[in-house]
């Protein structure tokens, strides 16, 4: 269930409320031709790239800046900027000629056209640019925001940020009725810069079937903070001999939900996990007996469920055997 709020958005004022992260994918200005293009990695500043260094008398500066809107204040760092050629080499990509991170960057080139990429975070854009013999300078409008993801619980109870994380997908399905991963397993409270337009988001609260989806809208050159809310509890099973005895060790756990399908399976003397509110039933086999309860997960309600030997209804393995 999407609690369907956003708490509020606010502009972003510059890099310092990001981490860098590896580009993915990006808006472009004019051109498709990076669609496909696998971004090599940068250093520090690389110079054109050729058999020959070219004369400096024969290079022409280009300024690259960039901004998260066409009003917005040029982004003073955690940018990577990629220059390429527009034909593409022998191998079938575009070659590489520099690159440089931080904010505004110069690049001393030869004249000509080129193909230049700023990412900024999992948002980017592509442009043209033609390099002459006097100095110019060109922008790029990333249109893009931040996303900024929690969840809670039932009445606003905090989820353990070590048992929750959410992955970021395309808002479109594809051809095939799948949408593309965008980021995986992005932890709460972290900033995500991404190109505006709608995300499908993820929710994972532990790692059974306490999942919530949800559909939210990043607006360029804002923060967007969404939370969801999960109904869902933690448990803990325990085979035990009498109520409130110790648990008994070695014991194969099964969890079946309400349809008796199978979600889980471990092993161990206590078996933690999250569960979606609903009804389930456990299995528990130790030694040569097998042991059956049925229960219910509150939501926000964690707790123990005894599966005690002497009442459980115990299950022969061989029953119905010839």
């Amino acid at each position: 269930m999407f609690r369907g709020h956003f708490r509020f958005f606010m502009p972003i004022l510059g890099a310092a409320l990001f981490s860098v992260q590896a580009p993915a994918g990006f808006a472009q200005e004019g051109t498709g031709i990076l669609d496909k293009l696998s971004m090599p990695g940068i250093s520090n500043f690389a110079q054109p790239r050729g058999d020959e260094p070219p004369a400096t008398a024969a290079l022409g500066e280009i300024t690259l800046a960039a901004q998260l809107t066409g009003e917005g204040a040029d982004i003073s760092r955690g940018l990577v900027w990629r220059v390429f050629r527009p034909e593409a080499g022998p191998d079938g990509k575009l070659p590489l000629v520099a690159s440089a991170q931080g904010g505004t960057s110069s690049f001393q080139l030869p004249p000509g056209s080129y193909l230049v990429h700023a990412s900024y975070g999992r948002a980017g854009a592509t442009k043209r640019i033609t390099v002459g013999k006097e100095g110019k300078r060109e922008s790029l409008v990333l249109d893009a925001g931040g996303l900024k993801l929690d969840a809670v619980l039932s009445g606003g109870v905090r989820i353990p940020p070590a048992r929750l994380k959410f992955s970021i997908y395309e808002g479109e399905e594809g051809a095939d009725g799948e949408r593309s991963l965008i980021i995986p397993d992005v932890a709460p409270n972290t900033v995500v810069r991404l190109n505006s337009g709608t995300y499908h988001v993820v929710s994972t609260y532990g790692n059974v079937n306490a999942v919530i989806r949800s559909d939210i809208k990043v607006e360029a050159g804002k923060l967007t903070e969404a939370t969801v809310e999960h109904r869902a509890a933690e448990v803990t099973l325990k085979l035990v001999r009498d109520a409130g005895g110790e648990a008994i060790a070695d014991t194969s756990w099964s969890i079946l939900n309400e349809s008796g399908d199978p979600l889980r399976e471990t092993v161990g003397a206590f078996a933690s996990l999250v569960l979606s509110e609903g009804s389930y039933t456990i299995i528990a086999k130790n030694r040569d007996r097998i042991y059956q309860r049925d229960f219910t997960v509150v939501a926000g309600r964690n707790q123990d469920v005894e599966v005690v030997a002497s009442e459980a209804a115990a299950i022969d393995p061989n029953e119905g055997a010839d």
